[in-house]
Formats: C-alpha cells, sequence, structure tokens
C-alpha cells in the first residue's frame, strides 16, 4: 500500500505548478528528520542476520535478499541508499560511521523521539523534556528563531508524519505553519498538485492511528507546497522507520529507508531545477534517536545499548565535500540547532545553554 500510495503521488506531482522565481540571497535549508534509522543501515546497509532469520520479514525473504543484499558493504549500502551514496557521500557530507572513528550521538538521556527532536531543533538537551507525551515545547526552536529574521518571517515551515511535531515546535506559540498528520493545505490559490496531496492523505489506511500518515502522503503535501510557495526553510519529519522497526518487520523498515532516499533524492533534483532554489540551498539530514543491535533493533530508549548512536548528512552549495568524514571525534544532536541557523547565515541564541555549531559543517 506504501509503495502505490508514493507512485502515485510522485506521478500527480510531476503535473503540479512550478513557479519560477529568482533570489541572490542564498539562504534556504531544508531539514529532514528520519525517525529512529540506525547509522548501521546507513553505512553498513542491510543487515544479513536479521533478514535470514525470518522472525522479522513478513515478505518473501529471498525477494528481500535479492533487493537489498550484497556481499560488499560499499555495494550493499549503495542499494538500499542510492542517492546518500552516489550523490551526498560524493558533494557533500556524511557523519556517524563509527568503524571509522566518526561518532555522533544524542545527549539527551532518554533516547526517543520528543527529547530527540526537541534537542535536534532547539539545541538544549532539556532533561524536563522526558515523554512524548510532553506538552508545548517551552524552549525556544530554531525554526521560530529564523521566522523572526529579516526576509524569512511567514517562509519557514514544517511539515510532519507524527503530529506530536505540532507540540515540539509549538505552533500554539509561534503561529509557525506545521501541517501535522490529516491537515490540509488551506488557501484560495492551491496548485492541483496541492489540492491532490490534501485529498489522498485520506485514503490511506490508518494503520498507526490517527496521530501518524504514512511518509508518502507527507512527503507529497511538503513537495507540493515547496513547488507552489517557494518556502526559504522547510523542515520535514518523516516516521516510517520507525513504526516500521517497533512492529518488527525488518523488511517494511529497509523499504521505508529506500523510498525515503528516493524522496530526498527526487526533492533535491526539483530544488537544482528551479530558479529559487538552484545553487543556494542545503538539504540536512537526521535522526531523532538510534535503536538496539540484534533482536533490540526494534527497539529504543535509555535502557537499549546504543540506541543514542545517531548519524549527520548535509549537502549544499556551501558545504564542503568531505564525503564520508573520519576521526571527526565527538557531534551531538544539541549542535544541529545552532548549524542550522549558521547555514542559512544567522546566529542562534537562547535562555537555554545550547551546543556549538559544528565548524567542519559551516565554512
Amino acid at each position: 500500500m506504501k509503495q502505490v500510495s508514493f507512485l502515485l503521488l510522485i506521478i500527480f506531482l510531476a503535473a503540479g505548478t512550478v513557479v519560477a522565481q529568482k533570489t541572490n540571497n542564498p539562504g534556504n535549508i531544508i531539514i529532514v528528520s528520519i525517525d529512529g534509522l540506525r547509522w548501521k543501515e546507513v553505512f553498513q546497509g542491510a543487515e544479513k542476520l536479521l533478514i535470514n532469520g525470518k522472525k522479522f520479514i513478513s515478505q518473501d525473504s529471498a525477494q528481500v535478499m535479492k533487493k537489498y543484499w550484497a556481499g560488499d558493504q560499499q555495494e550493499r549500502r549503495i542499494k538500499l541508499m542510492p542517492f546518500v551514496w552516489n550523490t551526498i557521500a560524493k558533494n557533500g557530507q556524511l557523519y556517524g560511521n563509527r568503524d571509522l572513528g566518526s561518532k555522533v550521538n544524542v545527549k539527551n538521556p532518554y533516547w526517543f523521539s520528543y527529547p530527540g527532536r526537541n534537542e535536534n531543533l532547539t539545541g538544549y538537551a532539556d532533561p524536563k523534556v522526558n515523554s512524548n507525551d510532553y506538552p508545548d515545547n517551552p524552549n525556544k526552536n530554531v525554526l521560530e528563531f529564523i521566522d523572526q529574521q529579516k526576509g524569512y518571517k511567514g517562509k519557514v515551515v514544517a511539515f510532519a508524519s507524527w503530529d506530536a511535531v505540532a507540540r515540539i515546535i509549538n505552533r500554539n506559540r509561534n503561529g509557525l505553519l506545521v501541517n501535522n498528520p490529516f491537515e490540509g493545505l488551506k488557501g484560495n490559490n492551491l496548485t492541483e498538485a496541492e489540492k491532490l496531496a490534501n485529498e489522498i492523505q485520506h485514503y490511506e489506511p490508518q494503520i498507526w492511528g490517527d496521530g501518524e500518515r504514512f511518509d508518502a502522503n507527507t512527503y507529497a503535501l511538503a513537495k507540493s507546497y515547496i513547488m507552489a510557495k517557494h518556502p526559504k526553510v522547510v523542515y520535514l519529519d518523516l516516521a516510517d522507520t520507525d513504526d516500521d522497526a517497533h512492529e518488527g518487520k525488518y523488511d517494511f523498515y529497509l523499504d521505508a529507508i529506500h523510498n525515503i532516499d528516493a524522496m530526498i533524492g527526487r526533492l533535491w533534483d526539483y530544488l537544482q531545477s528551479d530558479p529559487f532554489y538552484k545553487n543556494n540551498t542545503t538539504i540536512m539530514v537526521v535522526p531523532d534517536h538510534g535503536r538496539g543491535e540484534g533482536d533490540q533493533w526494534t527497539s529504543h530508549g535509555a535502557s537499549i545499548p546504543h540506541a543514542n548512536d545517531t548519524w549527520l548528512m548535509v549537502i549544499g552549495p556551501n558545504i564542503k565535500a568531505l564525503g564520508e568524514v573520519k576521526n571527526n571525534g565527538q557531534i551531538y544532536q544539541d549542535q544541529y540547532a545552532k548549524t542550522i541557523a549558521r547555514i542559512v547565515g544567522f546566529n542562534f541564541t537562547s535562555v537555554n545553554p545550547i551546543g556549538e555549531v559544528i565548524n567542519s559543517v559551516v565554512k
């Protein structure tokens, strides 16, 4: 169902209206959050033991092996994430391959979703943010900070597959456009692509409840809005990976990774074709937490070893092409917020003690 939905959306979105706009002001960024994607799949590709064990495979394991397995690790990870390894690895930066001495970790002590996203967006691993049911986030985030800067007001938006994102960003406080599951884009001048994205999200099976929607629908809403409205900052929060992992479906988890890689790749291709975004837009891809190993790959949280091990990807016109970074020392996710702001030319500050800029990312 997810793959069919994704293909239909791509076909229809291709017909959307593109309004070409020009700007001489570099400073656009798209932040993609991928919920609970392990560093192991990113850097090592599919894990053979999890495919062959059949405990975590609901499809034909032979077909899963054919699709994602190769004896060579380099080939294997390309099969899973071709855009990451054919484009970001050549023209951008990847951090988090612990086999090469590249360490990225969450700083918060909880190792799950709301605290991780709070850390990413506010730069502060707040010990009080300790539940996925936590109410509206009191901490100032980098999205609302950028929205307050000259030239960015009303041009900072978010699209989410999980409804807690509206609380994490605290749209009730800052008024940002945060499109939550099953909410529609509004306005009298919607393009056909936006109208279709609004409509089709209501036809998907709500297998995870009304608080979550498939990433393909979230992506369709985000991309149709980007094509029509040309925002300068977009936060795209995707969650199929975490949902499939919690259900113990390793094959579905791999499919989700592969599909998200394709979404990012198609979005990057579009950015290079639109004069508004071409040569002045960065994509930064981050997780909110890691996962366990072996049979614990389905889980995360402070009781699960290695669930705090994460990663970082970034590509853009002002990002030095370092590729797969080795021996970079320690990076923490509380450094993301200040780095995001610096990429678009601002110095993010807060009343809270926040992480410093990742200097190797920003020249």
